[in-house]
């Protein structure tokens, strides 16, 4: 099989508090983002991978560089993750085939494993629709009321799973769930709500908790830690 593999990255980074945004944040001798993309320009079966960037990013030539041969293309970011992904995909529609995989994995994801990898690729090959790795809920989950964040109940957590990256559709058919979406002024907050709005049901793929989207200063210190222990 092949895959493309659609990185967004044009976002501010807000809630890391730091100049540098956390793609770029040094971890372990590299960046973020480069831990993020090393699993796919490893694998063979990756065919190109289309990073979306924001329009003042200054940073991303330097990474290109370390990343010497590697086969990374670059679009333009948008203000929302769909319109990154939305524009990465465009960016490959000269060179992707409707029936084409296409990866999507969130560049402040650092620590996927390669059997994590592996495990989504062959349990979803074969499937209609995609899917995404994902992990149960483990912990006792709260709603919460009010602006003071009043416990208004305990929430069952049962068939609940937290929705991690990669995700994996056909081309086509994410190109079109996400055209439906904007075109109905709806942005999903990952690929498969945007699939799941147009009325299909993706898989879920059991991957490790310690694939963790970096979004603070102390998230990062874990990712370092997860990183030395595999080394």
């Amino acid at each position: 099989m092949r895959y493309w593999l659609v990185m967004p990255a044009a976002g501010s980074s807000s809630r890391f508090g730091a100049q540098t945004p956390k793609q770029y944040a040094a971890l372990e001798g590299r960046t973020v983002i480069e831990w993020a993309l090393a699993p796919f320009l490893g694998d063979a079966r990756c065919a190109g991978a289309v990073v979306a960037l924001a329009a003042q990013d200054r940073r991303w030539p330097k990474v290109a560089a370390r990343l010497g041969g590697a086969q990374v293309s670059v679009a333009r970011g948008g203000a929302e993750r769909s319109a990154s992904v939305r524009s990465a995909l465009a960016a490959l529609s000269a060179r992707a085939e409707p029936c084409d995989w296409v990866l999507v994995h969130d560049a402040a994801r650092p620590c996927l494993s390669g059997e994590d990898l592996d495990r989504l690729l062959t349990r979803l090959d074969g499937h209609p629709v995609g899917g995404l790795l994902a992990t149960p809920a483990a912990d006792t989950l709260k709603r919460a009321q009010g602006e003071g964040f009043e416990v208004a109940e305990t929430v069952d957590r049962t068939s609940l799973w937290r929705a991690l990256t990669p995700q994996m559709f056909r081309y086509a058919r994410l190109c079109a769930a996400l055209d439906a979406a904007h075109a109905a002024g709806r942005l999903p907050s990952d690929e498969a709500q945007a699939l799941e709005w147009v009325g299909e049901h993706p898989q879920l793929v059991a991957g490790n908790p310690g694939n963790l989207k970096i979004t603070t200063a102390a998230e990062l210190t874990l990712a370092a830690a997860l990183l030395r222990a595999r080394t």
